[in-house]
């Protein structure tokens, strides 16, 4: 995952408290990071729209609709980690990874990630990471 989520793009103590506010933190960091338009951030909010992207294991991970592909540059994910976990829906999400993927990048990013979060110890070992470093050693463990 090393060429799509760099060490700006990590976050180990996200400001949110909503998750429309955990959406805009990470579309902003995708676009900081040269990855995709403002336009795609609306697209992340228009997807949870219509379905949400809360994954389990205090997961989530919000992406633009098919429409907005235009609106990215490359493929790029950010990760956020919360203290408190954000309300989602109902579910509580510690982890917000957003995910802007090119073509079909986003179907292996995803898939990466399922591996990274069906793993309870590597859940447990993000939520305990104490730099960005540590994470993204985490995160390219499976990649």
């Amino acid at each position: 995952m090393g060429e799509v989520l760099d060490a700006g793009s990590v976050v180990l103590q996200g400001g949110a408290t909503t998750r429309d506010a955990a959406i805009d933190e990470a579309g902003a960091l995708l676009v900081a990071a040269g990855a995709v338009s403002q336009a795609y951030v609306a697209a992340m909010h228009e997807r949870e729209t219509s379905v949400s992207t809360y994954m389990g294991n205090g997961l989530a991970i919000p992406h633009g609709t098919n429409e907005a592909k235009s609106e990215i540059a490359r493929s790029a994910m950010c990760f956020i980690r919360y203290a408190e976990p954000i309300d989602w829906k109902g579910q509580p999400a510690e982890f917000v990874v957003g995910i802007a993927g090119a073509g079909d990048d986003h179907l292996t990013l995803l898939s990466q990630l399922a591996g990274v979060f069906s793993d309870t110890d590597q859940v447990e070992r993000l939520r305990a990471a104490g730099s960005v470093e540590e994470v993204l050693g985490i995160l390219s463990d499976q990649g």
